[in-house]
């Protein structure tokens, strides 16, 4: 089962320096953190590989079975063999499951550099030990306690001989001895059995409530006899004042020798809950798909002239997002994540004005020119890869402090992982078929347990126990990942990548690429022999490239192409003023119309209502009463109503027959009656207006709000220039600068691509050579210099031996100081030494260079061997 062929290591650098350039690939793509920056050589490797936060990640990257198998590891002997890794998994009756899947995990386990040795001397990276081996202030995860001799450390001997006398072996000379033999007692199933059978029942249960942990206990200074018969044995043992606490060995015996309660070798699986006809889940998605690309146009048409103001710590405030979800008629969570997918797509920003405020981009604009399955393939995509999680607004921060809608802290690292995961769960059912959310859920959890999240298992062990008392779990809320997944499946459904809770068509074309990008199932190299959650972690993403990224956006775009309705040409008009678009309209049409008409209602068909408002904006926009009257001939299924056309002309007639320009502001009229009738009215009065000439009237408000009140009192004036001509103001007039989107936030380093991890590999096996190449000294009686110390020579040694070294052929091993200071080491083949250079192979670099004498600290000769 070892995967080592050479001698046993003696250390993880020597284990490492045994893996051919496959398996070190893997250690490097699974732990990219390992080569941020690239190790000199396999020891700097290992050193990195041993530190407290890179063995934090990976153990955080484990599946639970490989978790397990690590926390066994930390409660056994150091080193411990096979044998007894899998008696602590599968227990004394050898479990089939366990013991079929523990080689899978252990392999798993030394391929991320967390386990080394061979199988019959098994060892946990040291730190990983720390992390996971039991003690009183950091529990184990299996629920088991110190060891008999780690527990026995600060007792008297005197006590030790007199718990040896009790559980009748004979005296010893020693403390050391007597621990030993009581440890071997412990160990001994049939002794133990023995022993145990003469225990009175009353201590039989104590035993048993505390087998699976936590293991310590509180104790009366008068224990109850039950209790007293426990420590008299040993079978409790002292730690502090008033705490008792089970050893391992005893926990084990009482186990039938298991690590964990339940050892979870099998991930859960995910079974279809519902199944549906792929057509019917696919025209579900795409319905979907629709109305998410008519909810962001919705949006972003609200906020054509400006959107809501920027808070000053930054994001949307709580009354303009429900003034948001009011107008898109959406409750404020589903609102929230249309401005968030929105802005993640680069489609709305800030436009960083004094007075700055929310507004489209010009990336918008384009965006509406796209056919829409290529604008719904965008938003997916970004959906996909973005780490802004919508789902948290509303909720705190770690300072207390409110997360608002498109404000900061809504980043979470975690989030593209998990939404692909989801989907790759989904995307492995049969077509059409929809899993139950709570196994999802599950299986997400078994390939990232987090540690503690659940409490410790059996700490239900200590409750009712009369003089003695342990300590009570908590039960937290939900973790972020369960949080994620939960609202992967809901936007998911919102966005139209499923449909029914099924995988669409369009939707597994999207994942098509990602999915790929995972480690298959099936063998396919030296350093590939597992099921693919053994290797690394399920859904871990690399990044696509642009041209991978159009490759699957086409894919998908024209699988969702036939399944969108075609956008129409027309509208029916109707006598009360309104007009029924009975499908999607074609972009023209749909911009002109949404200047002239307001949206009154929504749904397979939408419902536009014309009113002198709306008109008059489509008269601001440039046009004429003669083009409206075209434009609804033209596009009019059925003839243009006789109010429609009173309508238009009444509005067009009045506009622009008043003039507002500035003076602070001015109003203008060729009609004075007019201009007497506004200075009559007593809702002019806030206008603060006066007569400057028979056709106009100066006020003290601005333009804008002498627009405003004039509108408010049924006038239809126009906005004029500084040259006297009318002002047109169209719908998309204020856009941002350009804007680029926010990038995800990574979750570590990037995993590195094949170029890099082939350089990488390449350097750390060439820094390896030079560092651990036997030197031969000059002088026999001289001390070779330590590993990684750069030999030293005078200008004169090192010239000669080079000199010879032309002559003969030989390699050296040199210590070298570039121009920045850096020092390495280097084994080379010098080929031409002159004019105070030295041409050389460089065996680490694997070409020819060329290197000062004076840059040169040493050279050695490399041993014949």
């Amino acid at each position: 089962m070892s995967t080592e062929d050479h001698p046993a290591p003696r250390s993880l650098a020597e284990a490492l320096r045994g893996r051919d350039d496959t398996a070190l690939g893997a250690l490097l793509r699974s732990r990219p953190d390992l080569i941020t920056p690239v190790p000199t050589d396999l020891t700097q490797l290992a050193t990195r590989a041993g530190t407290r936060a890179s063995v934090v990640r990976a153990l955080e990257r484990l599946d639970r079975f490989a978790l397990q198998t690590a926390e066994a590891l930390a409660v056994a002997g150091d080193p411990a063999s096979y044998d007894e890794l899998l008696g602590l998994m599968a227990g004394d009756d050898r479990d089939p499951e366990v013991a079929a899947a523990l080689p899978a995990a252990l392999t798993a386990l030394r391929e991320q550099a967390l386990v080394w040795g061979a199988d019959d001397r098994l060892r946990l990276v040291r730190t990983a030990r720390e992390l996971l081996a039991p003690s009183p202030q950091h529990p184990s995860p299996t629920g088991l306690g110190p060891s008999v001799r780690e527990a026995t450390a600060g007792m008297s001997p005197g006590r030790i001989q007199e718990i040896v006398a009790a559980v009748g072996l004979p005296s010893t000379h020693d403390s050391v001895s007597a621990v030993q033999a009581l440890a071997a007692l412990f160990t001994h199933r049939k002794k133990m059995a023995r022993l145990l059978a003469a225990a009175p029942a009353e201590s039989r249960e104590v035993l048993e409530r505390l087998m699976w942990g936590p293991p310590y206990g509180q104790v009366t200074h008068d224990p109850a006899a039950r209790l007293r018969w426990l420590l008299d044995r040993g079978l409790l043992l002292p730690t502090a004042p008033g705490t008792v606490v089970l050893p391992r060995e005893v926990a084990l015996h009482l186990r039938a020798g298991r690590a964990h309660r339940a050892p979870e070798p099998v991930p859960p699986a995910v079974p279809a809950a519902s199944a549906h006809r792929p057509q019917v889940v696919d025209a579900t998605a795409a319905g979907q798909a629709y109305t998410a690309l008519a909810t962001v146009e919705e949006l972003l048409t609200d906020w054509n002239e400006g959107g809501p103001p920027v808070l000053r710590a930054g994001g949307l405030s709580v009354r303009d997002l429900k003034r948001t979800a009011v107008a898109l008629d959406l409750p404020e969570p589903v609102a929230a994540f249309w401005v968030e997918l929105a802005y993640a797509a680069g489609l709305l920003a800030s436009d960083g004005e004094a007075d700055e405020r929310y507004a489209a981009t010009p990336a918008y604009d384009e965006w509406l020119e796209r056919p829409a399955p290529e604008r719904w393939a965008l938003l997916a995509q970004t959906w996909l890869t973005a780490t802004r999680t919508s789902g948290l607004v509303g909720g705190r921060d770690a300072k207390e402090r409110a997360l608002s809608a498109l404000g900061p802290g809504l980043d979470r690292s975690a989030a593209p992982e998990v939404r692909h995961r989801v989907l790759a769960l989904l995307a492995a059912l049969p077509e059409g078929a929809a899993p139950d959310p709570e196994a999802v859920l599950a299986r997400l959890r078994w390939e990232r347990p987090l540690r503690g999240a659940q409490g410790t298992p059996g700490a239900q062990g200590t409750q009712g126990m009369q003089g003695m008392q342990g300590p009570q779990p908590s039960r937290p809320e939900e973790d972020l990942r369960a949080r994620l997944a939960r609202w992967t499946l809901a936007e998911a459904e919102l966005l139209g990548m499923t449909g029914r809770g099924a995988l669409s068509a369009h939707g597994r074309a999207l994942l098509g690429a990602h999915t790929e990008k995972t480690p298959r199932t099936e063998p396919h190299g030296p350093g590939d022999k597992l099921p693919f959650h053994h290797h690394r972690a399920p859904g871990a993403l690399e990044p696509l490239s642009p041209a991978e990224q159009a490759v699957v956006a086409t894919a998908a775009a024209r699988l969702l192409a036939p399944l969108l309705p075609e956008p129409l040409d027309h509208v029916l008009l109707q006598a009360d003023l309104t007009a029924v678009a009975p499908g999607p309209l074609q972009r023209p049409l749909a911009a002109v119309l949404g200047v002239l008409a307001d949206v009154e209602s929504k749904g397979g068909a939408t419902v536009y209502r014309f009113t002198p408002a709306s008109v008059r904006r489509a008269l601001d926009a440039g046009r004429t009463a003669a083009d409206l009257h075209a434009f609804l001939a033209a596009h009019a299924r059925t003839p243009v109503p006789q109010p429609l056309a009173y309508l238009i002309d009444d509005v067009a007639r009045r506009h622009g027959r008043l003039r507002v320009g500035a003076a602070s502001a001015y109003l203008r009229c060729d009609d004075d009656t007019v201009l007497n009738e506004i200075l009559a009215d007593k809702r002019a009065a806030p206008l603060r207006l006066r007569l400057l000439a028979p056709t106009v009237l100066a006020s003290q408000a601005d333009p804008a709000a002498l627009l405003d009140g004039l509108r408010a009192m049924g006038y239809a004036p126009a906005a004029e220039s500084a040259d006297g001509d009318v002002l047109i103001t169209r719908a998309d007039a204020h856009r941002t600068p350009p804007r680029t989107p926010p990038e995800p936030v990574p979750d570590g380093p990037p995993m590195p691509d094949a170029t890099l991890l082939s350089a990488a590999i390449r350097a750390i096996r060439a820094g390896d050579l030079a560092s651990t190449a036997p030197r031969r000294p000059a002088d026999p009686a001289a001390p070779r210099p330590a590993p990684g110390e750069l030999p030293r020579t005078s200008s004169a040694e090192t010239l000669a031996t080079m000199q010879a070294a032309v002559l003969t052929g030989e390699a050296l091993w040199i210590g070298y100081v570039n121009a920045e200071g850096a020092a390495s080491q280097r084994v080379i083949a010098p080929v031409r030494v002159e004019g105070g250079f030295v041409t050389a192979y460089d065996h680490t670099a694997d070409e020819v260079r060329t290197y000062p004498l004076h840059r040169i600290t040493g050279v050695a000769e490399l041993a014949s061997d």
